[in-house]
């Protein structure tokens, strides 16, 4: 039965804020700690690390999958239950595999842990819809963003550091033990935020309907597209940073692994300047500006990897990118999210599942190129980002009204 959060209870929020924090992070932790295993798990398995990008695909088409599947579920039976089953599907599927025999059981068995994270990115963000007021959503993503933020600058380090002492199977032993201990603090901590719905229809046709109507919603549809477009160009930039970093500029694993965290440390410090900025600016007229300054810094990119490719000039321009999508993830998953309340889940789902489609077509992209230049990659990110400032600058609303409704 969902619980009475008519009256405010501040510590008690922060507790599910940091349970809610823990949850979104899984699915990126699970990209990143296992990104310096690239070259292990070729050796192992006599292939090229290109080839073990398949499986950065296949989690990136599950998670993207999995949330559609849900968004509908979580708003007929309430966001607690359908999190423990997917907690308890990530569990297994880590453990499938840390024992995987070959690539084609480790690309399959990353589909389903994808699967298991999902549960997690819906609830966070929907939970967060249906306990906090509406001009309060976007500060309580950037602190979501804090917890997850550090997911891109402990995960790397940390499994650069099992890669040097043990194998690539014990990063997703961890990942089965990490997901233990959230389904423990989910059943302890987390209250059920919603009654169920039983109204809400399962059958593929009327829930492709439902998400159609979200889809179509005019503020919907212009943030949760630029959104996405900036996850697009920030997977462009994971998914190509084994081989810009270790192959390019000759970095360890481990060097890779601090360099990625420090350099990801730009997404978790925008994120929390970013409530700051929202104290005294709209929403709306911050995603404009950041909107905008995305767009220039992936000029310079494209720069940097046609005269110059150099270093410190790459990690710079690279980090600045990152910093303002610390701000412009939790804006505009906000914003997508303001016209809804009953519908949340679905209206989470469907934003979660276009940004991590975007991540697919991004990774899979990058992958098609056979070559250590960073162009192909500073292309993707800047297609990318001039795609989110359009969507962005196309909303229909006139400014003044929007800014009314969106504190």
């Amino acid at each position: 039965m969902q619980e009475d959060f008519s009256v405010r209870d501040h510590k008690r929020e922060k507790v599910i804020l940091l349970v809610l924090g823990t949850l979104i992070a899984l699915g990126p932790f699970s990209i990143d700690m296992y990104l310096p295993s690239f070259e292990s798990i070729a050796r192992e398995f006599v292939i090229s690390k290109k080839e073990v990008g398949l499986s950065l695909t296949s989690y990136f088409i599950g998670i993207a999958l999995g949330q559609l599947i849900y968004g509908p579920i979580m708003d007929k039976y309430g966001r607690k239950i359908p999190l423990l089953i997917g907690l308890v599907i990530y569990f297994l599927a880590a453990l499938s595999c840390a024992y995987s025999p070959s690539l084609t059981w480790l690309v399959a068995s990353r589909f389903f842990l994808a699967l298991g994270a999902s549960g997690g990115m819906v609830a966070a963000k929907a939970v967060v819809r249906d306990i906090f007021p509406p001009e309060e959503v976007a500060r309580a993503i950037s602190f979501l963003m804090l917890i997850m933020g550090g997911a891109p600058i402990i995960a790397p380090t940390v499994g650069g550091i099992v890669i040097t002492y043990f194998s690539w199977h014990a990063i997703f032993i961890i990942l089965s033990v990490l997901s233990f201990l959230m389904f423990l603090s989910v059943f302890r901590f987390l209250p059920e935020s919603i009654d169920p719905d039983a109204s809400v229809e399962l059958k593929l046709g009327k829930v492709l309907k439902k998400y159609y109507g979200i889809f179509t919603d005019k503020i919907f549809l212009s943030f949760s597209m630029a959104g996405s477009f900036t996850i697009g160009a920030l997977f462009a930039y994971i998914s190509n940073a084994p081989i810009l970093f270790m192959d390019n500029f000759n970095l360890s694993e481990t060097e890779f692994g601090w360099l990625f965290g420090l350099n990801a440390g730009g997404l978790i410090v925008g994120s929390q300047l970013n409530r700051v900025v929202l104290k005294k600016n709209s929403t709306f007229k911050v995603s404009k500006v950041i909107s905008v300054l995305l767009v220039v810094l992936s000029v310079f990119l494209i720069g940097n990897s046609l005269w110059y490719s150099n270093f410190y000039l790459t990690i710079t321009n690279l980090f600045l990118i990152l910093f303002l999508l610390g701000f412009q993830n939790p804006n505009t998953t906000a914003l997508s999210l303001y016209p809804f309340t009953k519908k949340a889940g679905r209206a989470s789902a469907l934003i979660g599942s276009l940004k991590m489609g975007m991540g697919a077509i991004a990774s899979f992209v990058i992958s098609s190129f056979d070559t250590t230049s960073m162009l192909p990659m500073a292309v993707v990110i800047f297609t990318c980002l001039l795609s989110s400032c359009f969507f962005i600058f196309r909303i229909q609303i006139k400014e003044k009204e929007l800014l009314l409704k969106i504190q």
